[in-house]
């Protein structure tokens, strides 16, 4: 498992042990949307305000890989649906782990939506590619979601506490989930999966709201923030980086972190 935990150190910061990551896997499931049109341009803005890994397609390697500037950890995502599919809840994989280490990649990531129809058939997904990951030294990030036909809210703690524990259970190193809205509820999430969980940004939203969203996770127990739209869809995605990386990195708070945007645009 030595590979497992080089490769981890790559896509965090080694001081804190916790990390931000930028998904960038929207081009599959909507298209050149607004701020992933240039993919070089959208990793080293983020890359540039201090973000510990981007998260992408195939694509990513391909057309987002920089010459030059400052370094950030890759993470290929496996599994993948398109918006106007008929059934977008439904994750088939697209890419292997063997290939993402041929392409570079230091570690790799899928989509689990638990209580959808399909959920069976992702979950062994899943669980053969967590071992597959066990055999190459491979870190596997896990974004778990309680998606479906009977999932009235997708934030009740509940649902997204067994999410993340089914990710933990079936080999995931890292899990990527919903915030449930106030730390004491979070931290039941993280308090109840023996892996590191980061969360999700969600829709995007005004700059405060998201800045307190990380505060709340963080205060709840989370390793880092995996961010999208909040982050490279906003008008200074490095300032934005650069201040949800103040909460993570440093502890400080929404307010605070604000400070850092407000003072810059």
């Amino acid at each position: 498992m030595r590979g497992k935990q080089i490769r981890l150190e790559r896509i965090m910061n080694r001081q804190t042990r916790r990390t931000i990551i930028v998904p960038m896997d929207h081009g599959v499931s909507n298209g050149p949307i607004a701020g992933l049109t240039n993919l070089d341009l959208a990793v080293n803005q983020v890359a540039t305000g201090g973000a510990n890994a981007v998260l992408g397609h195939i694509g990513l390697a391909l057309y987002g890989h920089r010459m030059s500037g400052p370094d950030i950890g890759l993470i290929l995502h496996l599994s993948a649906s398109t918006s106007i599919g008929p059934d977008p809840n439904d994750k088939v994989l697209v890419n292997t782990v063997t290939n993402a280490l041929k392409m570079g990649a230091d570690a790799v990531s899928m989509h689990v939506n638990i209580g959808a129809d399909s959920e069976a058939r992702m979950l062994e997904d899943l669980g053969r590619v967590a071992i597959q990951c066990m055999e190459w030294g491979m870190p596997l990030l896990a974004m778990m979601y309680p998606r479906g036909r009977n999932i009235v809210d997708e934030h009740d703690v509940e649902h997204v506490k067994l999410a993340a524990r089914v990710a933990a259970e079936l080999g995931a190193d890292i899990v990527k989930t919903v915030y449930t809205g106030d730390p004491d509820s979070f931290r039941e999430v993280t308090g109840g999966c023996p892996v590191p969980v980061v969360v999700a940004g969600g829709a995007k939203s005004d700059d405060l709201t998201t800045l307190q969203l990380i505060e709340g996770a963080m205060e709840g127990g989370a390793m880092g923030i995996s961010i999208g739209r909040n982050a490279f869809q906003h008008k200074s995605p490095t300032l934005f980086v650069q201040a949800a990386a103040a909460i993570v990195h440093e502890g400080r708070t929404a307010t605070e972190a604000m400070e850092i945007i407000g003072e810059r645009l």
